[in-house]
């Protein structure tokens, strides 16, 4: 089977049929206003996705509460009054053909707005950014399971097709389901069946919260960073349980991060000639990134549960993402950077496009997060030069709290 016919086959998620195999995985786009409400610009880039044929979108984490809140111009779920913008987000990607899922999140310690005082399961600090939040009461808890589920009926009354839970990457449901951060011993804590109440708890609000044959997902951390945490022993059963409950299928992803690089691996694929047309004068020699990092822990889901599976991390060239869904190994295959390089990337290799694509993971655009809106600094070439200047001038260290590198 050709890559444009295997990755072009429709695929469905719930009761909801997506015409192709290709996701755009969520990521952070600043351009939300100040209260976090959508924007022109916003939709502008969610319609460019949809016309060039992605098949589903999720969107980039929307704070379902405002304790939650990643960055500055994230855009949020979490009041009535947003629903309106996102509506007309969601009826603009329709128009297309596409596919979108809110994927609702709360950043935990995670957070970098400096303004807002977060929650925790424990007073750790954090491994990115070294915050240090107090112990959630267990009436905070009950009031964030709550705002998931709240947001859920947000996002039905929006028009999304269905929404996604986000328990990776270092977010408050990852701090939830490591021992590294989570040293309670009550009902939330304290063993891995208790540290898995939580992601089963929201996972019960969300599925309350929207019809019955509403798609739910989920994004999962399925093993730590840091050496000596959470592993698939434990995350395993867990996804177990949330098939149990009803979510309609499962993204892979890492838990508890020490890097940013951890969920977004640098430099992917990226051979000589590569480093070399794009300026990479330090990879020139270095061995290239490797593709789909995730796909063991894919691998070892797949033995265990029947609904779909979305792979995402690190797909560079079309031979590897066919071979994929040949093995069996996932239903769906998710990107994110590579689609803010070439937001026609779909539409590309759908034409015939084969072999790799232009994004190297360089990581600059999530280095600009909560500073710039959502783009390629590689590309046009002037924006090297730009991230520079601001880099130099102190820009990045500016108004958010910083992320290690």
């Amino acid at each position: 089977m050709s890559a444009s016919r295997s990755l072009f086959e429709p695929g469905r998620i719930g009761p909801v049929e997506i015409r192709n195999r290709l996701v755009r995985a969520g990521t952070s786009e600043t351009m939300a206003s100040p209260d976090g409400e959508v924007t022109e610009q916003l939709i502008d880039l969610y319609e460019t996705l949809a016309r060039n044929n992605v098949g589903l979108i999720l969107t980039g984490h929307l704070f379902c509460n405002p304790r939650g809140q990643y960055a500055p111009l994230q855009t949020g779920i979490c009041d009535d009054r947003m629903i309106a913008g996102l509506a007309k987000l969601t009826s603009r990607v329709k128009r297309h053909g596409a596919r979108i899922f809110a994927q609702l999140a709360h950043a935990g310690s995670q957070s970098r707005v400096t303004t807002i005082e977060p929650l925790a399961p424990s007073p750790v600090p954090n491994a990115l950014t070294g915050r240090l939040v107090a112990e959630a009461t267990a009436e905070e808890i009950e009031a964030t399971v709550t705002a998931f589920g709240r947001a859920a009926a947000r996002a039905v009354e929006a028009g999304f097709d269905g929404v996604h839970i986000h328990g990776a990457n270092g977010y408050l449901i990852s701090e939830f389901s490591s021992p590294l951060t989570n040293e309670r011993d009550d009902r939330w804590g304290g063993s891995p069946e208790r540290r898995s109440n939580f992601v089963l708890e929201v996972a019960r609000a969300v599925r309350a919260a929207v019809p019955a044959d509403f798609p739910v997902t989920a994004k999962l951390g399925f093993a730590d960073a840091p050496d000596g945490g959470m592993g698939l022993e434990e995350t395993l059963p867990r996804a177990q349980r949330l098939e149990e409950l009803g979510i309609d299928a499962l993204e892979v992803s890492v838990n508890v991060m020490q890097s940013p690089a951890d969920s977004a691996g640098k430099y992917i694929a990226v051979d000589r000639k590569r480093a070399a047309q794009d300026l990479l004068v330090h990879r020139v020699l270095a061995k290239p990134g490797s593709q789909a990092y995730f796909l063991p822990w894919a691998r070892a889901l797949r033995r265990e549960v029947s609904i779909p599976i979305v792979l995402v991390g690190g797909l560079r060239t079309t031979e590897r993402m066919e071979q994929i869904l040949a093995d069996g190994d996932a239903d769906f295959l998710a990107m994110a950077r590579p689609l803010i390089r070439e937001p026609d990337l779909v539409s590309q290799i759908q034409a015939g496009r084969s072999g790799r694509v232009d994004c190297t993971s360089c990581n600059l655009c999530l280095a600009h997060e909560g500073h710039h809106s959502l783009r390629c600094w590689r590309k046009p070439r002037r924006r090297l030069l730009s991230h520079a200047i601001y880099r130099l001038g102190g820009g990045l260290k500016r108004g958010i709290m910083t992320t290690r590198g």
